[in-house]
């Protein structure tokens, strides 16, 4: 044998898709585990010609679950970023897209068992320490991809899978408001850096002198912003107590502009160094909170709601989201208590992926 063979559900949740595994197939130590997924995804190549990556970072996800050792959850939900082409692997953020098909996921692997209509499963976000509430359809007992939901981003509509937000404040810095300001201003940029799902950059479009309205592929292009933007991710990023991030995609950034249509606010999110296509479910949460918690680079922009929950519409580059989010607003300041998102997910393919022996020859 010159191949390890590894179990996989291949798998698109919401606006990003990878390989789904039982984290009991894979390496424990993450030396090798990240060797591992570096050869599964074809890191390496901007293709990811040797690999089932598919050339952006939306397709260079993973999702590891196993039984859940959390009381509250049935599953524990462990995620890799890989990188297109640096083959670098990141396990310190989560990914909301890809934790839309943990709940199908861990049905098809036997990990959770389906009940009739719809069932419940509460993931734990292992990287994060987030509990997620996930409804999965599943009539008759089986998972069911078709359906009448329709989500930007994403051709056609499936099943809808409704997502829980809970304790998702200070998920990797500990604060909502990692710097303990509302606005930090570096290098002549004033940005609010916020923890909510992701940890966050957040600055208004005019302030690179941009619109905020600029396709993916326009800014993805336009290099000078990308280098200044690189250089105020990184001493936020030292403000919020996250280290040295020269190979970490967190804290992630994102600009801000006026809402063109019905939305709440218009947001261009970055993975970082690339445009996202869409939006990030993690970065919706946390924009969601900036636009909603007074006094953040976001006040004044945006058309805010007056109930809670509140429904706040971000418009992407793609076409909006939705973010559900209820919160409180008491001495203390700003309080959220949850978030709910509604995504989709399929089932693309299911069986083995292989890798060299060399790389890892199995448990």
């Amino acid at each position: 044998m010159t191949q390890t063979a590894i179990p996989y559900l291949f798998m698109r949740g919401g606006t990003s898709r990878g390989p789904y595994m039982n984290r009991a197939d894979l390496p424990e130590d993450l030396e090798t585990l990240a060797k591992v997924l570096i050869a599964i995804v074809g890191s390496g190549h901007r293709l990811n010609i040797d690999g089932v990556g598919g050339g952006a970072a939306v397709t260079t996800k993973v999702a590891m679950l196993s039984k859940s050792k959390d009381p509250w959850a049935d599953v524990d939900y462990f995620f890799a970023q890989v990188s297109v082409e640096d083959q670098l692997v990141d396990f310190k953020p989560t990914c909301g897209n890809i934790l839309s098909g943990v709940g199908p996921a861990a049905i098809e692997m036997g990990l959770v068992a389906a009940e009739e209509g719809e069932t419940v499963v509460n993931i734990h976000a292992v990287n994060t320490g987030a509990k997620v509430g996930a409804v999965v359809q599943t009539p008759n007992g089986m998972v069911r991809y078709d359906g009448t939901t329709q989500i930007d981003g994403v051709p056609g509509r499936a099943a809808p899978v409704a997502l829980q937000f809970m304790e998702t404040v200070g998920s990797a810095t500990g604060a909502l408001l990692p710097t303990g300001n509302l606005i930090d201003r570096i290098d002549g940029i004033q940005v609010t850096c916020m923890d909510v799902a992701m940890p966050m950059v957040i600055a208004r479009a005019d302030s690179f002198g941009l619109t905020g309205y600029e396709s993916a592929s326009d800014l993805d292009e336009n290099t000078a912003f990308f280098a200044r933007m690189e250089i105020v991710r990184r001493k936020a990023g030292a403000l919020m107590g996250l280290g040295d991030l020269a190979a970490s995609v967190i804290p992630k950034f994102a600009i801000i502009a006026p809402a063109t249509g019905s939305g709440t606010i218009a947001a261009r999110y970055f993975m970082p160094w690339s445009t996202h296509p869409t939006m990030a479910v993690t970065g919706a949460q946390c924009l969601a909170s900036c636009v909603l918690a007074p006094g953040t680079v976001a006040d004044g922009i945006g058309h805010l709601p007056r109930e809670t929950p509140a429904k706040v519409v971000l418009e992407h580059a793609s076409g909006t989201i939705d973010v559900i989010v209820d919160y409180d607003m008491t001495d203390a300041g700003f309080i959220v208590k949850s978030a709910g998102l509604v995504r989709t997910a399929r089932k693309i393919a299911a069986g083995k992926v292989f890798i060299p022996c060399f790389v890892w020859k199995g448990n």
